[in-house]
């Protein structure tokens, strides 16, 4: 995977950040979710680097990037701000001021998040099968709940999650996570799959559960100040999401939702389940090259 791609690690002021990069033209950071890392996007980088210099990289806590032990007051270290300002950092380390981004699941909310507090840096954003997260926590029903249990269970006081998700082999628990029924996971290639178990570790699996704690919690805080100040993402945003998963099915119009959000909203469904970028990686860079290009 990731051929002609080169690995670094790079250190920001509150995170080391694993990543590869590889192509050239103008640059596009490329964000993952949750229980993934950066390999997730091993379909597509290659393709993208063609045309843009492609980074893809690692959440702090996620895959190989490491982030603080502590979640800090209200879990503040892994606030999708937080981990907006690594990605920042990173993108300026590497010689980029300005730049495209595009993010799936939580790497899809840290994009939205990097377009609130960095209007000036991001000059497009793509967010991949999510709804903003102040839309979903107040519309929360049980067809969502039941699809979305990890939201409340990774969310509870540390170190119950963490014990209970350490407590099973890593194959187990990634198989059970990622698999969605009628679905299936023969999208995903064995070597993804494999890259999925080895980084779950006490690391991931403590950062992963911070990060949901803090969507519950300052991130909420964060999201409903911006909401009511109507301060919307206002470069040009592109919204996909996947017309089988949670977020196709659970919500009716996904655009309309976004455009309380955003200032520029365009986008549409993709004929399959919730990871997009493993699923039906054609599509998805087809609405890429037209929303970046």
């Amino acid at each position: 995977m990731f051929d002609g791609f080169k690995l670094l690690d790079i250190e920001t002021s509150g995170a080391r950040i694993r990543l590869r990069y590889g192509g050239s033209g103008p640059p596009l950071l490329l964000l993952h979710g949750n229980p993934m890392s950066h390999v997730t996007w091993h379909k597509m980088a290659p393709r993208l680097a063609e045309r843009f210099h492609v980074v893809a990289a690692d959440l702090r806590g996620y895959g190989d990037s490491v982030g603080p032990e502590d979640g800090g007051a209200n879990h503040v270290n892994y606030s999708f701000r937080a981990m907006a300002l690594d990605q920042v950092e990173v993108m300026g380390k590497l010689g980029y001021d300005k730049f495209f981004v595009a993010g799936h699941d939580r790497g899809a909310r840290t994009a939205h998040r990097m377009a609130l507090d960095h209007p000036d840096r991001v000059l497009r954003a793509a967010c991949v099968d999510i709804l903003p997260s102040r839309h979903v926590w107040l519309n929360a029903s049980k067809q969502w709940g039941m699809k979305s249990w990890h939201w409340l269970f990774m969310a509870q006081p540390y170190d119950f999650p963490e014990r209970m998700m350490s407590s099973v082999p890593p194959e187990w628990y990634m198989e059970k996570k990622l698999l969605k029924p009628g679905i299936g996971l023969s999208f995903m290639a064995p070597e993804t799959f494999a890259e999925y178990v080895r980084c779950f570790n006490w690391k991931t699996i403590r950062g992963s559960c911070e990060d949901y704690r803090a969507c519950a919690t300052c991130d909420f805080d964060l999201d409903d100040a911006d909401f009511r100040v109507g301060n919307k993402v206002k470069c040009p945003l592109l919204v996909t999401w996947g017309a089988k998963s949670h977020t196709g099915t659970v919500y009716d119009d996904v655009l309309k939702v976004w455009r309380d959000y955003g200032a520029e909203v365009t986008g549409g469904p993709i004929a399959c389940g919730h990871y997009v970028p493993e699923e039906a990686p054609d599509e998805t860079l087809g609405w890429f090259m037209k929303h970046f290009s």
